[in-house]
């Protein structure tokens, strides 16, 4: 068996921590910059992800540091994945680094997924300066 593979991104916002946590967990934030989902940033909290064409995902939050990590199971069922986000200060910004661990590559549908996610990953983080950027949010 392969072992499982990990997808690493990272970016930089040009905004504080506090913000950017915003983004990862306020509802109608994450919505506007990846997919609708009502994640919330509490240990053990289990939420949907609107995928669109690939449905709707079940995930639970494994792990939580404010302002710092959010951890949770993605995809429970099928692809059986981790996403985990952490938060670095850099200087008047954060860098925002992704890893989505637990890709089994002899499946076919987590062979499929981790190359889409790989080419998908960078384009997803890029958007959520541009949603800070908006004054409504």
């Amino acid at each position: 068996m392969t072992e499982p593979t990990a997808i690493h991104s990272e970016q930089y916002l040009a905004h504080p921590p506090a913000s950017v946590w915003k983004a990862l967990t306020d509802p109608e934030l994450h919505a506007r910059w990846w997919v609708p989902g009502d994640i919330k940033p509490i240990v053990g909290h289990r939420f949907t992800l609107d995928m669109g064409d690939w449905g709707v995902q079940p995930c639970q939050v494994t792990a939580v540091e404010p302002e710092r990590l959010l951890a949770y199971r993605f995809a429970e069922g099928s692809l059986d994945t981790t996403i985990t986000w952490r938060l670095e200060p850099e200087g008047e910004g954060t860098r925002l680094l992704l890893d989505h661990t637990g890709f089994d590559l002899d499946s076919p549908m987590g062979k499929h997924a981790y190359h889409g996610m790989s080419e998908g990953w960078p384009h997803v983080l890029g958007r959520i300066d541009a949603v800070l950027d908006d004054p409504t949010a």
